[in-house]
């Protein structure tokens, strides 16, 4: 997307009533990057999408509009890329370079670069490596391929011609042993790192934003486009990563200024708040994707999900277990060298502390501790821990001790100390590094253990593997949501409210459409059996067991249950191969994800070809016996998931915080995992779909399934939204309970400010109904909300169908039209 192309798009953003326009990053990325968080240059916008001009174009065209402009920005990492200027000097000069402590690098040895398909004396010996001369500068250089890594001048300035004259492999080995970095594999990167990467990514590198000089360097484009008022906010990337997220928040605060609307990118694990202290406004919002799945999920069923779950397993799932096993994979093989590093750094304190601990008794020790870690990490500094991670703290290493794996006590309290700061002064800066670096390995191992690992092991119901989300079993209940608005109120009242985003699991949705499979788990399960049947011979047996296996059979029919189009039909063979295309790529990053049989750094093709094999054979149009009876199947839950579709949108159109719409998510979203979710919308579809109709038509049946019923509640609210600003920004959130016959599948709140009152209600656990659209009143039948205090005797104007109603203290859904309400009444 260019910046003129995004300027056409703002006469359509003004009608469905948008207030900022919110931008993946903008700088310098590696060439032909699809997402930009690969930042080869902080300080340049990307010529590849328009360059300073356009982006210009886009602020003032944005201005004229009045929109305004977020910008997320990536302090955490740069590529780790040649085409990074400031990374080619590191490598050219060593710890010589002036940007050698820009980048989190281990100095005591060489600069490590694992992008290599083997080991550099087999590349070496294969006639990978040669020296040449960088066809940029001229100079000597160590070619591999494209790539040209420079040499130090101090190893060839001396005589140039010579050196590039050379072509004995022992030579150019001697020639590379003489370098301030050392070529190597990618396979050797997780046990033999010499700087922090971003998660497993070696391709990224960590940024040290916590020094003021780097922190300058990094931001000064940024605040220049704040300051001159085309940037009116920021979204900071995996805030996680950095040393000291607090002190880099209260820098940029204080450079930014108040009026800048700052979020992070942040996971909340349950319970957890954002840091009181932080001077900003909120998260990007996976947690309000959580407190969702509350309203919509129907926990009294939910068990009888998970037996049908296990009973297709043939065991019950322990989820706990599994989930050690994940973080235990991560700490012994994916993050080996993260793992190492601190223990080296503990055992080297423990050392000069006079501590006796044997390193296998202390690498037990800090192995539990991090896998007993509940949520992304602590935020201790130099002067030690806030009470409140200290607490957490204490907590967690209760748990280590009480549990069958409890380490040797005398290694775990040296740890808690180490972490605690209470050490003597002569070792104070090395227990800072080490708690520094084990509060940066905590929130890659734990994303990387339940997201990217236990979410595609452990399949019982995918809407609920989403980041942000829990993976252990938990209650779900309204009382739930109910607590967590009225918190998210008090806490973060700005914050945003996703429900989509290029990280998520699936789209909105799908995830919608599939909360409903907890309304019916029997039936899902018996759906799941007769087309495992119908589809057996496409199972392969293979060497190390059949494939796919019961597990991943259940995965891939609810995957696809989540991304079937509403309108599709089975004999649609240009439809059916478009939604292969789609479906093939997550399958294969589904199977490599999980670990179990194949994985990215060693992939099983037999396998991988097989389960592939299985998932094509279920989209191909000569298996219409599956196709028809999948089809047929899927229609209860896909009326009932446009539902859901319609009551998750109102909630986050009118719950406290701020509604962040993904883009094309105002339309239905039934996208996969990443890159599914990054397609580009068909802009051109949805505009004309939006001028097509002024409000939102719910007897239209065509316009649920469309999405076009979406779109025009979306454009409905935000404009009211717009006057009224205070009400949604700092209004009251009050609980709404309904009583009747259908008071359980209601779900009712209000937001009041002073004299204005908003009432929401809307349907949830729908699927019995078998009714889209529901625009019969009798449904509601005895079901009423009562109303006390400011709410009742008043006037209220439904904003989705603009009629005027007289409430007392009563509100009759039976009286209405059927479909969800948004009263408001700006008067008694």
């Amino acid at each position: 997307m260019t910046f003129d192309r995004a300027v056409g798009l703002i006469p359509y953003l003004q009608r469905l009533g948008i207030s900022h326009f919110y931008a993946s990053p903008i700088f310098t990325a590696l060439s032909g990057s699809t997402h930009g968080y690969d930042v080869t240059d902080a300080n340049e916008i990307d010529p590849a999408i328009g360059g300073r001009e356009g982006f210009d174009r886009l602020a003032n065209a944005l201005k004229e509009a009045g929109i305004g402009l977020i910008l997320d920005i990536v302090p955490n990492h740069m590529a780790s890329s040649l085409e990074n200027a400031w990374w080619y000097d590191v490598i050219e000069h060593g710890e010589n370079s002036r940007y050698a402590h820009h980048f989190d690098i281990d100095w005591s040895r060489r600069l490590t670069l694992p992008f290599l398909g083997d080991t550099f004396e087999q590349a070496l010996e294969n006639g990978e490596i040669a020296i040449k001369p960088d066809p940029k500068t001229g100079r000597p250089a160590l070619a591999c391929y494209d790539a040209f890594y420079p040499l130090a001048p101090e190893s060839w300035q001396d005589d140039p011609d010579g050196v590039l004259q050379i072509t004995d492999k022992a030579k150019i080995a001697e020639l590379h042993d003489r370098q301030p970095w050392r070529l190597m594999s990618w396979r050797d990167a997780p046990h033999d790192l010499s700087f922090r990467r971003f998660f497993e990514i070696t391709g990224l590198v960590g940024v040290r934003v916590e020094d003021p000089t780097v922190f300058d360097d990094t931001h000064r484009l940024i605040l220049e486009l704040v300051h001159a008022g085309a940037v009116n906010g920021l979204r900071i990337d995996h805030v996680d990563g950095l040393a000291d997220p607090k002190a880099y928040l209260e820098r940029l605060r204080q450079q930014a200024g108040e009026a800048c609307y700052i979020t992070v990118e942040k996971i909340l694990g349950e319970g957890e708040q954002l840091p009181a202290d932080w001077p900003i406004s909120g998260t990007t919002g996976y947690e309000f994707i959580a407190s969702l799945s509350n309203a919509l999920v129907d926990g009294q069923q939910l068990a009888a999900l998970r037996d049908a779950y296990s009973d297709e397993l043939g065991k019950p799932v322990n989820i706990s277990a599994e989930l050690r096993a994940a973080k235990l994979l991560m700490v012994g093989k994916n993050f080996e060298g993260e793992f190492t590093l601190l223990l080296r750094l503990a055992a080297a304190i423990a050392e000069t502390e006079g501590v006796t601990l044997e390193e296998e008794t202390l690498g037990k020790a800090l192995r539990e501790l991090l896998v007993a870690f509940p949520v992304y990490r602590t935020y201790g500094t130099a002067a030690g821990l806030p009470p409140a991670d200290s607490a957490l703290l204490q907590k967690i290493a209760d748990k280590v001790r009480a549990g069958v794996n409890a380490p040797d006590a005398d290694a775990l309290d040296f740890l808690l100390r180490l972490l605690a700061g209470e050490i003597s002064a002569a070792v104070a800066d090395k227990a800072t590094t080490f708690r520094t670096k084990f509060q940066q390995l905590t929130g890659p191992l734990m994303a990387k253990s339940v997201e990217d690992t236990l979410f595609f092991r452990q399949n019982m119901a995918l809407a609920l593997n989403e980041v942000g989300a829990e993976p252990v079993p938990r209650t779900f209940s309204t009382a739930l949501f109910h607590a967590e608005m009225q918190t998210r109120l008090e806490r973060q009242p700005d914050a945003l409210s996703a429900t989509s985003t290029h990280d998520t699991k699936r789209g909105e949705d799908a995830r919608a459409r599939l909360y409903t499979l907890t309304e019916a788990p029997d039936l899902w399960a018996e759906y799941v059996s007769r087309w495992r049947e119908m589809n057996h011979s496409a199972v392969k047996a293979l060497e190390d067991g059949v494939a796919p296996k019961p597990s991943v059979e259940w995965m891939l029919y609810q995957a696809l249950a989540g991304l079937w189009p509403p309108r599709l039909q089975p004999q649609d063979k240009a439809a059916l191969k478009a939604l292969e295309e789609r479906f093939l790529p997550f399958v294969e990053k589904a199977l490599r994800e999980a670990k179990s049989r194949t994985n990215w750094g060693d992939s099983n093709d037999p396998y991988e070809e097989a389960v592939l094999g299985y998932a094509s054979h279920l989209l191909s149009p000569d298996n219409q016996a599956f196709l028809q009876d999948f089809h047929q199947s899927l229609q209860p839950f896909i009326r009932a998931g446009l539902v859901n579709t319609l009551t998750q949108t109102l909630v986050k159109l009118t719950a406290p915080g701020v509604p962040d719409i993904y883009q094309g998510s105002e339309g239905l979203n039934y996208s996969l995992v990443d890159p599914d979710n990054r397609r580009e919308p068909n802009y051109s579809a949805l505009e004309q779909q939006l001028a097509a109709q002024a409000k939102p038509d719910f007897s239209h049946e065509e316009a649920w399934f469309s999405g076009q019923l979406k779109q025009q509640v979306i454009a409905q609210i935000l404009h009211a939204r717009q006057q009224q600003p205070t009400l949604f920004r700092h209004g009251d959130y009050l609980p709404l309970d309904a009583s009747g016959e259908q008071a359980e599948r209601v779900l009712a709140f209000a937001r009041t400010l002073n004299d204005t009152v908003l009432i929401v209600v809307t349907p949830r656990l729908v699927f019995s109904t078998e009714e889209v659209p529901l625009s019969n009143p009798k449904r509601w039948a005895e079901t009423a909300i009562a109303l006390s205090g400011a709410l009742a005797n008043r006037e209220y104007r439904d904003l989705l169908s603009g009629e005027r109603r007289r409430v007392g203290d009563t509100l009759d859904l039976a009286s209405g039209t059927g479909h969800a309400l948004v009263l408001l009444s700006e008067s008694p």
